[in-house]
């Protein structure tokens, strides 16, 4: 691959994401920027090889936190209507788990290994995938909110 290929596609990450920015809702708050984006799909992609560490979906994710377990809730940004999900940052906050907005559903739907979109992806430790989940907790943690 030549140095030019590399910016080029640099260039359209980039573009890809802000482009993806747009379409977020008003209460995506803490919306993770795009290193931290790259690597909460890559903890949900080696998550996804253990169907038992992760949660998808609104109901099963909420069903989950209410009996008391415990993870990294990744909200889509982009999700419509709003009033579908509006209430889980708040179940999060009151069962102390961190959670954050990505951009898009899609991706993180990609990142699942599936072909359909995902609004709610609660992901849970292990061994396999611990270091790059602790690295997204702690940046998750850190995010400045409104």
């Amino acid at each position: 691959m030549t140095k030019k290929n590399e910016v080029e596609e640099t260039i359209e990450e980039v573009d890809d994401y802000d482009q993806k920015l747009k379409f977020i809702n008003k209460i995506a708050n803490p919306l993770a920027n795009k290193k931290l984006t790259k690597r909460l799909f890559k903890c949900v992609k080696k998550a996804s090889a253990h169907k038992t560490f992760l949660r998808q979906g609104l109901k099963e994710v909420q069903k989950h936190i209410r009996r008391g377990e415990k993870g990294l809730v990744i909200f889509a940004g982009d999700v419509s209507p709003v009033d579908t999900y509006s209430h889980m940052p708040i179940v999060c906050e009151e069962a102390k788990i961190p959670y954050c907005y990505v951009p898009s559903k899609l991706d993180l739907g990609h990142a699942l290994g599936s072909k359909k979109s995902a609004c709610v992806v609660m992901v849970k430790s292990k061994a396999d995938y611990k270091d790059v989940y602790d690295k997204c907790v702690e940046s998750v943690r850190e995010l400045p909110t409104l």
